[in-house]
């Protein structure tokens, strides 16, 4: 994990602002989904990619009765 010497205080309603340059940096915007992980004491936010929701492939998808699925997997059901 790679610092980038930015700090932010959490203000009373539990928000912090991401920085502009760092959500231009990472292609971060207004109205993107970001993922929440924790590991060990860290948090760790990533962009949010939504996927299969039996495999995780992400490219191909179609959505059936509410469920993501990719190519492979609607042939793995048929």
């Amino acid at each position: 994990m790679k610092s980038t010497g930015i700090v932010r205080k959490i203000d009373e309603l539990g928000r912090i602002v991401i920085p502009m340059e760092l959500r231009r940096t990472m292609s971060i915007k207004e109205g993107d989904a970001l993922e929440i992980y924790t590991e060990n004491s860290d948090i760790i936010f990533r962009k949010y990619t939504p996927g299969c929701n039996c495999c995780g492939e992400t490219q191909e998808l179609k959505e059936i009765n509410g469920v993501r699925l990719c190519k492979k997997c609607v042939e793995k059901f048929k």
